[in-house]
C-alpha cells in the first residue's frame, strides 16, 4: 500500500500526462518510479497500481522510448528492473522534444497542407484567420526548435528567466 501522499501525486501525474498526450496509466506509471529509491519490476507496478501486466508492459516500454526511464538488471535475479531518468531537467527534456514531435509537429503540418489546398477567395476571413496561425505557429516552432536544440544552453535561459532577479 502507498503512503497517501505518494496515491496523490501519482493520480496528479496521471491526470497531467493526460494533457501532455500519453496515457493515463502511462504517466501513473512514471509517477511511481519516480518516487522510488529502488529498481523497480514489472510484476511491482502492475500491482501497486493496479493495472495489468499488459498495459503496465506497454507502459514501461513507451516511457523507456521516450528515454525518461531505464531498464535495469540486478545481480541474481532474472527479472527487468526500471527506473527514472536521475537528472530531473533532461527528464523534461525529454518529455519537452517528445511533445513537439508527436503533438505539435502534426498539427503545424496540418495546417500548412490545409493552407496549401485552401482557395483564398472562398473565404478571406477564415484563411486570413489561418495564416495568422500558421505564421505564429511556426514562429513558435522556430523558438521551440531553438531551444529543444541544446540542452545546456536551454537549461540556463530557462533558469535566467526563472529567476526572481527580472
Amino acid at each position: 500500500m502507498l503512503p497517501e501522499g505518494y496515491e496523490q501525486f501519482i493520480e496528479s501525474w496521471g491526470s497531467m500526462g493526460v494533457l501532455w498526450g500519453i496515457n493515463r496509466s502511462m504517466a501513473r506509471i512514471h509517477a511511481f518510479i519516480l518516487l522510488s529509491d529502488e529498481p523497480i519490476d514489472l510484476d511491482t507496478v502492475a500491482t501497486e497500481l493496479s493495472i495489468s501486466r499488459g498495459n503496465a508492459s506497454m507502459s514501461l516500454k513507451e516511457l523507456r522510448n521516450w528515454g525518461i526511464i531505464k531498464r535495469v538488471h540486478l545481480s541474481g535475479d532474472r527479472r527487468d528492473f526500471y527506473v527514472t531518468e536521475p537528472d530531473v531537467w533532461n527528464m523534461l527534456f525529454k518529455i519537452g522534444i517528445e511533445r513537439k514531435k508527436r503533438e505539435f509537429d502534426p498539427a503545424l503540418g496540418a495546417l500548412r497542407h490545409l493552407l496549401s489546398e485552401t482557395d483564398a477567395d472562398t473565404n478571406r476571413e477564415v484563411h486570413g484567420r489561418l495564416t495568422e496561425l500558421q505564421r505564429t505557429l511556426a514562429a513558435m516552432d522556430r523558438i521551440m526548435d531553438k531551444f529543444l536544440k541544446n540542452e545546456k544552453i536551454s537549461k540556463a535561459m530557462l533558469e535566467f528567466l526563472g529567476s526572481k532577479k527580472m
